[in-house]
């Protein structure tokens, strides 16, 4: 009898092991805080409960853009005593990330393919990423799980595609009745139309219109040469706009559009700010025109020094024409004419060509000319695409004018730290030298 009695509380107490287990298994929180909804630009905090202590445990993020590309990270986390983990707190052991990193997760998540960048074009549809816990040993059995929806565009700005004249874009305008500061977003080159920072800009308080260039609705899907006259319309378009309270405007650009920013501010009038992210010092590719006269020519490069890496990618630093040659000065952008304030940002592991090179030139320029109208950034460790940040980190993409993918720098802790710092830097740049009254908060 006490043989028997002994077994059955055995087998009892077995039983009530693994229901305690299964139970356990049940109550673990996965918490995202202050919330689930938050804009694209903003951080928040992952919180695990309910584990045990010291369990080991992957946590994972998933997500795809709108082209359908599947993006997913994972890191492995330690639970302190009390079976909690704080990703603003704990480190990961292993993954796709090593260290203390609360926005980990979404910077270091990569394609499932080769050679492909992270698109949210339209602002009317979030960036939505599922974030999971998982078991570490056997198959990985999700313990808990939460959808974070990252917006693109606060809920109170209204968005108005814009067909005026030859303006094809997008006008952003912050809600409320107070006046604001005015940006034209020159995200114009690989074709289309791109709305995720001209939104975001706007919900941080400016009245944003983001035009294409190429390639959106009936405008051509190839240009031979650019025309400064479609820019001018476009920012007299956007100071007739009843909140814009901006003496002038502000130009953000990217890349290529970088140039197009330097000409709109050194020959068009209007223009009080203009922000120039890794672009060139020379106008590149294709010829500027304006009031029908080829103003100026195009600065070049040399396909044959796009040098080729195993993974099929190419690195075009070296291609770019010197800009300095005297053969191609002619290409120059003149912004030593320019009456606004220039804010300079290279990275110092751009790859697409040499950013900081570029930037340095033109503040010697500027210097030589007894201006000191301009503020330069550089980041160290930071590649060509700074975007607004918490995106997934590109290394590689294709890229239309090489005609092949090509590889973009940088190391992404250290990219993603610039595009933090960087849209921070913007904000600041625009509201203190886009003169204006206006009523607005930071975060809307």
């Amino acid at each position: 009898c006490f043989r028997h009695h002994t077994l059955f509380r055995t087998k009892q107490s077995v039983s009530l092991e693994s229901s305690v287990c299964e139970e356990m298994s049940s109550q673990v929180r996965l918490r995202l805080l202050p919330s689930t909804r938050c804009l694209f630009d903003e951080p928040v905090q992952l919180k695990v409960a309910g584990l045990r202590s010291r369990q080991v445990v992957t946590m994972r993020a998933t997500s795809s853009d709108e082209k359908g590309v599947v993006f997913s990270s994972s890191a492995t986390y330690m639970a302190d005593g009390s079976g909690e983990i704080d990703l603003e707190r704990d480190p990961s052991l292993r993954g796709s990330y090593v260290g203390v990193e609360p926005m980990g997760l979404l910077w270091s998540m990569t394609a499932d393919t080769l050679h492909k960048r992270f698109q949210k074009m339209y602002a009317l549809q979030p960036h939505v990423v599922r974030f999971s816990v998982h078991e570490e040993e056997g198959e990985g059995k999700m313990l808990a799980e939460v959808t974070n929806e990252r917006l693109l565009m606060a809920d109170s700005v209204t968005r108005l595609p814009v067909r005026e004249g030859n303006i094809r874009g997008v006008l952003f305008t912050p809600p409320g009745g107070g006046l604001f500061p005015a940006v034209l977003d020159l995200y114009t080159f690989g074709g289309g139309l791109s709305e995720k920072r001209a939104a975001l800009l706007a919900s941080r308080g400016f009245v944003v219109l983001t035009v294409a260039l190429y390639g959106h609705g009936d405008m051509p899907k190839n240009i031979k040469e650019v025309h400064l006259d479609y820019f001018e319309e476009a920012i007299e378009f956007l100071k007739k706009q009843n909140k814009v309270g901006s003496k002038g405007v502000g130009v953000i650009s990217l890349s290529k559009s970088g140039d197009l920013a330097l000409s709109v501010a050194s020959y068009l009038s209007g223009v009080e700010a203009t922000v120039w992210i890794n672009g060139c010092s020379a106008n590149t590719a294709l010829p500027l025109y304006y009031k029908k006269s080829q103003i100026l020519p195009a600065l070049m490069c040399d396909f044959s020094k796009v040098i080729i890496t195993k993974s099929g990618a190419g690195i075009g630093k070296y291609a770019m024409h010197n800009p300095l040659a005297e053969e191609n000065k002619g290409s120059l952008v003149p912004i030593e004419q320019a009456k606004g304030r220039f804010l300079f940002v290279a990275s110092e592991d751009d790859l697409n060509w040499d950013s900081k090179a570029y930037m340095n030139e033109m503040v010697e320029r500027l210097k030589r000319h007894g201006k000191n109208n301009f503020e330069g950034v550089s980041y160290p460790g930071a590649g060509h695409y700074l975007e607004p940040p918490y995106g997934p980190y590109c290394a590689s993409s294709f890229h239309g004018f090489v005609g092949k993918p090509v590889l973009w720098g940088g190391e992404p802790r250290s990219h993603t730290a610039a595009e933090v710092l960087m849209w921070k830097k913007i904000q600041e740049f625009f509201r203190t030298h886009l003169s204006c009254d206006f009523q607005t908060n930071n975060k809307l």
